[in-house]
């Protein structure tokens, strides 16, 4: 007879959904040269290892009642490539090696109970916002969202003081207010931050000399970008180094920077039929029971040697002891 496990969970009363920015924690993993792990043939399995690793982990940890993992498989296919060729093309696509594992890691999220959504046009920030407005307004508003992911541009999606980002492998939760500590705006602010400063790790350009000093300020007196650009005539007027000059830079690149904050905002409404995230209700994301003779079949197929399977299963037996 397969064993299953079920993890205990959070109480209904705590409401808690955590949305998992899933790519962050394969692409550690790949990278990391802490994890290293092969199949009984000497091919890479570093991905899916420190993956799977980083779910029991957290499953064992926190004993979520209510959990998503989003994944990224957008990469030059995403409908912001269809507003701008340039975004993220410092990136590659995946070899043969890698893409396996990332289906692996699909593969083992689902095995784990987990509702796992991925799509060729959305991005797994996209996943997670509309995962994120579904959840808070079928709650009534009650929801608490935790992210779970080290990467800024999320914070745009903290909606209330109860609302988290958490990077879990670096321990460090950033709430609202730790946010505007850290970069002088306001969450919801982040898309027009962005739209100012740019993201050089997106290739998203923003305005030309405008950096982070500039663009806190700009927000601080105007709150958004549509407000700036309404008001060009009372920058100059700014306490502010370079003030003068700076309603002329804005205007020149005026289409640049409205381009800017629409590829650095996450769609938080996509509703596409196609896309199952966007239909997800409440309990969409109910954690389901672990499949143990799913996860054997699993460590089987890809072919993990014994003494790695052994300890991926020595882990998920300890769930029963949990």
């Amino acid at each position: 007879m397969e064993r299953r496990f079920i993890l205990p969970a959070l109480t209904n009363e705590n409401n808690i959904y955590y949305l998992l920015d899933g790519s962050i924690y394969i692409f550690q993993s790949h990278f990391s040269p802490y994890v290293e792990c092969s199949d009984s043939d000497g091919n890479d399995l570093s991905a899916v290892y420190g993956f799977t690793q980083f779910l029991l982990q957290f499953l064992r940890r926190v004993k979520p009642q209510s959990i998503a993992v989003a994944l990224d498989e957008s990469l030059f296919t995403g409908f912001r490539h269809g507003l701008c060729p340039e975004y993220k093309s410092n990136r590659e696509l995946p070899d043969e090696n890698l893409a396996m594992q990332l289906d692996a890691c699909r593969e083992v999220s689902s095995i784990a109970g987990i509702a796992t959504y991925s799509s060729s046009k959305y991005e797994a920030d996209d996943i997670i916002g509309t995962l994120s407005t579904r959840m808070w307004e079928m709650s009534g508003g009650d929801a608490t969202l935790c992210i779970v992911s080290r990467d800024k541009d999320l914070s745009q999606l903290l909606r209330t003081e109860r609302d988290y980002l958490w990077d879990y492998s670096g321990n460090r939760k950033r709430y609202r207010i730790d946010i505007e500590e850290e970069f002088g705006v306001r969450p919801e602010q982040f898309p027009d931050y962005l739209g100012l400063v740019g993201d050089a790790v997106d290739c998203i350009s923003g305005v030309p000399g405008v950096g982070p000093v500039k663009a806190k300020e700009l927000l601080r007196n105007f709150s958004s970008l549509d407000g700036v650009y309404a008001n060009l005539s009372a920058v100059p007027d700014l306490e502010l180094r370079g003030a003068k000059g700076l309603a002329g830079k804005l205007e020149m690149h005026q289409e640049q920077a409205r381009l800017s904050k629409e590829l650095a905002t996450i769609a938080c409404d996509v509703d596409d039929k196609h896309e199952s995230f966007a239909h997800a209700v409440p309990n969409s994301l109910a954690l389901s029971m672990f499949d143990t003779g799913s996860f054997e079949r699993f460590l089987a197929k890809y072919n993990f040697t014994t003494e790695d399977s052994s300890h991926l299963l020595s882990v998920v037996e300890r769930f029963g002891d949990s």
